[in-house]
């Protein structure tokens, strides 16, 4: 038996965050996963000013530049149809999951926490507060902290399972051949249904994607096959796939000094599934909300200062899950695509989005000033 203060589980960008905040401040913290780092991850790897953001604040340093590449121009598309190419934009960065986790798993440990990576998890005792590895060493905890995915074994220990999979998104991608230089990245809004597709050109390479509401996309592989051809590389590359949480918040994160950080709490963007900023700053939270838990000798009151905490990403998702109807819904996109097209203002806010400048609450009320009569067109059919 070995004895930490915080125990957390998974070493992507959630728990690295989390367990180097907690570490940091002087806690003894275990940081387990499966896997030793770095080691790939399949995500479309957008990392946005939001994401640059948040790095730089919980680590004390940018993050380094040899990791990502930065672009200035963007395609919009939807439903088929072209909305916009857009230069000298707010900078968004492209970058790789296997990079990026090794380096913040790296400030974790630089940091203090006990390297776990590797081990992976047998068993989890709520009622005992231990986790077992696989190797058999047993980690008793004040606080745990669940980083650990879609398909959380911590919210499986917690409430039977991770997700309604009807309820969350689910994506496939392939990474395909160097693009060019001066290639843009491109959104396609629709590609899936309720979701959209992603063509990241990165150093070495191109992450080509799709993502929609599961439920919505009985046949997600044609889907995916229908959008790789507009870039003639059908068939050509091994297509791997995973689940997304976006748009089912969990409202109550966890129970007690059992708490959820990053996609397995799901704080996954909407609209855009983009992940790593929400999972890097709820990580973040959930470390502060465990030193102050542990430091007030009260541990079970860790999940009452992580939801305090957690209102303005909780804020955020529910303004994102109303422009998602508009984006995503039959009813509405296509008045949204002609106010896309048309609004200046519509598109420079939604970039101002991706560079982290703003927050979805200032979009919605953009996007609500400048389509006027939208339900009730949409309604009337007119």
């Amino acid at each position: 038996m070995e004895d930490f203060d915080v125990v957390v589980i998974g070493g992507g960008p959630a728990g690295g965050s989390a367990a180097h905040v907690a570490a940091r401040a002087g806690l003894t913290v275990a940081l387990v996963d499966r896997h030793a780092f770095p080691r790939d991850k399949l995500c479309g790897g957008g990392f946005t000013g939001r994401s640059y953001r948040y790095y730089e604040d919980i680590f004390g340093q940018p993050i380094p530049e040899d990791i990502i590449l930065t672009k200035t121009s963007v395609e919009f598309h939807a439903h088929g149809q072209e909305l916009a190419r857009i230069d000298d934009i707010p900078p968004i960065h492209m970058t790789m999951r296997r990079d990026l986790d090794a380096s913040i798993v790296a400030h974790a440990m630089a940091s203090g926490a006990a390297d776990f990576c590797g081990a992976g998890v047998e068993a989890i005792d709520l009622e005992a507060r231990t986790v077992t590895v696989k190797d058999g060493r047993v980690l008793r905890y004040k606080v745990l902290i669940g980083a650990d995915g879609a398909n959380s074994g911590v919210a499986r220990a917690l409430y039977g399972r991770a997700f309604d999979h009807d309820r969350i998104g689910f994506g496939l991608e392939i990474e395909a051949p160097t693009p060019a230089p001066d290639a843009p990245v491109r959104i396609d809004f629709g590609a899936a249904e309720w979701g959209y597709g992603w063509n990241f050109p990165k150093a070495g390479s191109a992450t080509i994607g799709i993502g929609g509401v599961n439920v919505r996309n009985p046949d997600m592989k044609a889907a995916m096959e229908r959008y790789c051809e507009i870039f003639g590389v059908a068939g050509q590359h091994k297509v791997k796939g995973a689940f997304l949480p976006f748009g089912d918040v969990r409202r109550w994160p966890g129970r007690r000094e059992v708490l959820l950080a990053g996609d397995a709490a799901g704080l996954v963007d909407p609209i855009t599934g983009e992940g790593i900023a929400y999972a890097m700053q709820s990580g973040a939270m959930a470390g502060e909300a465990a030193i102050e838990a542990i430091r007030a000798n009260h541990p079970p009151r860790a999940l009452t200062l992580y939801k305090q905490k957690l209102r303005p990403i909780h804020s955020a998702m529910f303004h994102a899950r109303w422009i998602r109807q508009i984006i995503f819904g039959k009813r509405f996109r296509d008045t949204f695509v002609r106010a896309f097209r048309g609004s200046g203002t519509v598109r420079y806010q939604y970039l101002r989005l991706m560079a982290g400048e703003i927050e979805y609450p200032a979009l919605a009320w953009a996007t609500f000033k400048k389509v006027p009569g939208f339900v009730m067109r949409s309604m009337t059919g007119r």
